[in-house]
């Protein structure tokens, strides 16, 4: 397996709890501009929305969810200039959906976040000539 970049360095995490009505992707948007947060990731997450914002794999539109709905999973990374989540949510009979986490998802009850930092890190988006994206580009602080 080939790897462009790999690098270790220590972390630091934050808690955080959003509340009813509020918007999760503002939200976080607005806690890595406030802690000027450099290379984070989501290492955990537990709450429900009301509203879901999906982007599916290879589509180019966001399907808008509504209704009652408990998060299984949000994972991925975060930095001052971007994000790449994707987000699992399950409805009242357990069926699932994921996909690429979009603006538009309303917190339900609560949204218990803790997101991790990499201290000696900074993440960045850069054209990747393979897959045809801005991808994860590592670097030293």
């Amino acid at each position: 397996m080939t790897m462009l970049h790999a690098s270790s360095s220590e972390a630091r995490f934050y808690a955080l709890r959003l509340l009813p009505g509020q918007e999760m992707f503002s939200q976080l948007h607005a806690f890595v501009q406030q802690n000027q947060l450099l290379a984070a990731w989501i290492a955990g997450c537990t709450g429900s929305l009301t509203d879901v914002a999906l982007r599916y794999a290879g589509q180019e539109a966001t399907t808008l969810l509504t209704g009652t709905w408990e998060i299984i999973s949000l994972n991925g990374t975060l930095e001052l200039t971007g994000e790449h989540l994707h987000l699992s949510v399950s409805d009242p009979q357990g069926r699932m959906l994921g996909g690429h986490m979009m603006p538009g998802c309303t917190v339900r009850t609560t949204l218990e976040l803790v997101i991790g930092e990499l201290k000696e890190l900074v993440f960045s988006r850069q054209p990747c000539p393979l897959s045809g994206y801005d991808e994860l580009h590592i670097s030293p602080r």
